[in-house]
């Protein structure tokens, strides 16, 4: 037999319990890489885009995780800069005070991937040469020679 479809009322309750789980974070999110006005107007426009998309996007595995890719990549592109998934998730970590499992479920992943992207954020930018600071070898020089930037 073939399941049933859901109702419409059943779609508009879901529909709303995304919105009351997600929006408060979503918006702090925004509104942490984007002047008010520009957060609040991004996302009452991702909502805009969930809302036409909501059946279909009931199908899919993870809901979340399409939300807040399309949720990021419209923030980074009105901010003009692109942050790594690491720094999004420090952000929300570090700054916003969201949990690990608050991030998990926001982005659609698992507290896993989210202990792993901010093991990643914490580590340094670039990794020790054993070199000492500020040096900049000779192009034509043996490797032990340097000079001072």
């Amino acid at each position: 037999m073939k399941p049933t479809p859901p109702t419409a009322a059943v779609l508009t309750t879901a529909f709303y319990a995304f919105y009351d789980l997600h929006r408060p974070a979503y918006h702090a999110y925004a509104a942490a890489r984007l002047p008010q006005e520009e957060a609040q107007l991004s996302v009452t426009q991702l909502f805009d885009l969930i809302a036409s998309n909501w059946t279909w996007l009931m199908t899919k595995q993870r809901p979340s995780a399409w939300a807040w890719e399309k949720h990021t990549l419209a923030v980074a592109h009105r901010a003009g800069h692109t942050p790594t998934p690491a720094e999004d998730t420090a952000l929300l970590h570090d700054d916003l005070r969201l949990s690990i499992d608050r991030i998990a479920t926001i982005t659609g992943t698992d507290p896993a991937r989210v202990t792993a992207l901010l093991a990643a954020a914490r580590r340094p930018q670039h990794p020790p040469t054993g070199r000492p600071q500020n040096c900049i070898p000779y192009p034509q020089a043996p490797r032990t020679a340097c000079r001072h930037a």
